[in-house]
């Protein structure tokens, strides 16, 4: 059976693009089996898919998009929600600009996959990247704290302790995380696609690089590497994160929750010291 959505992409099983593509297809798919009049809510619409829906839909867009990809390697159910809301957005924009009632066109096949943060409020897309964290369950010789939110709640708190005001650091203390609910397997690239375009330059190499120091915390540098790192000048935010970073795995520790830390941050963009 010809299906329209069906054409050929060069990316590897379990690349980002190729990950973003399979979310966006099952979105659609998704919200063509669950429609609603709500278009402002799209999420709101799949409030009774389970987990099969999702998992068969995945399924079903690798394969019109021309891929066997193994099931590690699908989307998570949070990468379909978030091109869910991307595609609820378009479909109603169109739908708006549509001069004929009975019909709303479906977004263009042949156009990228569009990022969470041009769609989104930057702090919508912080809450939908942080909390799936709190589903992370962590090694408990590295993590005694428990689940992945937990510990960057930790972290969070430590980071308000020492730069109170610094929102661009107080954002890579609660985010760095947020890759672990994406891909475990590399969760410091997943996590920099995921924020990309939503923080500050600063922020985003902050989560690049925070498990680059120590010893045992992540990649090998090779000499260039090593030079480059030192030669930045946001090093020592960086060794300060790496530094909360160890420091927040504490079992019983009292910190914000999540609402609590996103509205903490977003009060600082009426702080009248930005402004001078």
């Amino acid at each position: 059976m010809h299906d329209k959505f069906r054409k050929k992409f060069k990316a590897g099983a379990g690349s980002p693009r190729l990950r973003q593509q399979i979310a966006l297809e099952a979105a659609k798919r998704l919200l063509d089996v669950f429609p609603g009049d709500d278009a402002a809510n799209p999420l709101g619409r799949l409030e009774a898919a389970t987990e099969s829906d999702y998992y068969s839909a995945k399924r079903k867009a690798a394969a019109v998009l021309g891929h066997s990809v193994r099931p590690g390697d699908l989307p998570s159910d949070d990468e379909v929600r978030e091109q869910v809301v991307v595609v609820g957005k378009v479909r109603a924009a169109q739908a708006d600009d549509d001069e004929s009632e009975d019909e709303q066109p479906e977004p263009d096949d042949e156009e990228e996959p569009v990022a969470l943060a041009a769609s989104l409020d930057r702090f919508a897309v912080y809450r939908l990247r942080l909390a799936p964290l709190e589903a992370v369950k962590q090694n408990p010789k590295l993590h005694p704290e428990g689940d992945a939110l937990y510990h960057s709640l930790q972290v969070f708190h430590l980071a308000r302790e020492a730069r109170p005001y610094d929102e661009e650091f107080l954002l890579a203390a609660l985010l760095h995380d947020v890759g672990k609910a994406i891909d475990p397997r590399n969760h410091v690239a997943a996590a920099v696609e995921a924020l990309r375009g939503a923080v500050t330059e600063r922020t985003l190499w902050l989560v690049e690089h925070h498990m680059d120091l120590g010893a045992g915390t992540g990649r090998a540098l090779n000499a260039r590497q090593r030079k480059e790192l030192d030669a930045s000048e946001f090093l020592e935010d960086l060794k300060l994160l790496r530094e909360l970073d160890d420091a927040g795995r504490a079992t019983g520790v009292v910190v914000e929750n999540l609402d609590e830390a996103l509205a903490y941050i977003k009060g600082l963009e009426h702080e009248a010291y930005l402004n001078e």
